[in-house]
């Protein structure tokens, strides 16, 4: 059996990895680090995996007695998996259960990679927890008890997510009527506050020179090599980048531009991002690579997949830029530091990073009449990133 001593030593890997600990009881190690006991087994022929919980929340101690519960119904001909599935399904008033009818009100809302954490959230950090417990009965003692686990493990920034998820949870049994208070209310300033940290980015003219010209050195794929180019020059979130599709783009027109539609953003409202004459150059030239394909950006394995998040920040470390120093994300800070002090207008720049306009109609009208001057903006942007590359002094300002 695996000691406390080998698993905490055990680090990922780039791939996942298991450790078995024996009876079906393995432990497996992702890349991002968790640690998940699972146990394989065989029902009616059939290869199956139950999921026992995450380490350190769930120890080998108290996963080798789920493991022991787990043999013992299929002894007596009981399929694991499906006892657990039928015991959710039977109490619609459990925590879980009216957390699960919340997500899926939420799928369809949320960005997909939101979606995809809220529900590892819930289900590796708080459904073991008090998942099965009847919501109504829940106190604010028994959440917290659940956040600071999560909080001592150093993860103040997930606690704080995951208490903001269970309110929308308990809001969400109010309106349905399982529950009649939200209990996560009373736990404002219980966690200790976030410490914001901003994305590593380059900013200063003559290091943003520096790394273009890195860029243009790099000698990785050469899909890679086209991600990191226009990421510098359009500035948009990693995830809208590597999921670009060639239907999305106008490149022949008049009025080049890339329409990134609603559910692939953030704040789920659709983007126009205007194209400048180097980035319809560069998009041109990658069409003659991946144009016969669905994806702009499709992964090396696989032309069905796009590259993967972590994709553009390999590259950068590659050519000696560290966490600390610069991002795939960080593309975007230097584009916002640098037409800001360019005195671009604030609101401009705003629109084209996309970020969140309060007021709806507001929203509308700025899109509708501010996209010539984000146009003459983002060419600006590309002549002004050219001037760097090429060691010249550009001059700040339009």
């Amino acid at each position: 059996m695996l000691t406390d001593q080998a698993i905490r030593s055990a680090k990922p890997r780039e791939k996942p990895y298991k450790l078995a600990d024996g009876k079906g009881l393995t432990l497996l190690i992702k890349p991002n680090g968790s640690k998940l006991w699972r146990f394989r087994y065989r029902f009616e022929g059939l290869e199956k995996t139950l999921a026992l919980g995450g380490y350190p929340d769930t120890s080998a101690k108290l996963a080798r007695q789920k493991l022991d519960d787990a043999r013992q119904l299929l002894a007596k001909g009981v399929d694991p998996s499906e006892r657990r599935q039928a015991e959710k399904i039977a109490d619609p008033n459990t925590f879980e259960s009216v957390a699960r009818e919340w997500l899926a009100t939420q799928e369809k809302k949320l960005a997909a990679t939101t979606y995809a954490k809220a529900v590892w959230t819930l289900e590796t950090l708080i459904f073991p927890f008090i998942g099965s417990r009847p919501i109504s009965e829940l106190k604010a003692a028994d959440v917290l008890k659940v956040l600071q686990r999560i909080e001592n493990r150093g993860l103040h920034e997930t606690a704080h997510r995951a208490r903001q998820r269970c309110g929308q949870i308990f809001r969400y049994g109010i309106i349905t009527e399982r529950c009649e208070h939200d209990i996560t209310a009373d736990l404002r300033g219980a966690l200790a506050p976030v410490t914001t940290t901003h994305r590593a980015s380059v900013t200063e003219p003559e290091k943003i020179g520096q790394l273009l010209r890195d860029i243009e050195a790099y000698r990785g794929n050469a899909v890679t090599w086209y991600a990191l180019r226009l990421a510098a020059h359009m500035f948009v979130r990693p995830g809208e980048l590597r999921h670009a599709e060639w239907s999305e783009f106008d490149l022949d027109g008049k009025e080049p531009c890339w329409r990134i539609p609603a559910h692939k953003m953030k704040m789920r409202d659709a983007h126009i991002v205007p194209l400048s004459r180097q980035v319809v150059a560069l998009l041109n030239e990658l069409r003659g690579l991946t144009g016969k394909g669905k994806l702009v950006f499709p992964s090396l394995l696989s032309t069905l997949r796009p590259i993967s998040e972590n994709t553009v920040n390999m590259a950068l470390r590659r050519m000696g830029y560290d966490n600390e120093t610069m991002t795939g994300h960080g593309f975007r800070a230097m584009a916002s530091t640098s037409l800001n002090e360019q005195g671009w207008h604030p609101d401009v720049i705003e629109l084209q990073l996309a970020h969140a306009e309060r007021n709806k109609v507001r929203s509308a009208y700025n899109r509708a009449q501010r996209l010539q001057e984000r146009r003459a903006m983002m060419q600006h942007w590309s002549d002004y990133l050219d001037q760097l590359r090429a060691n010249v002094d550009a001059v700040r300002g339009k």
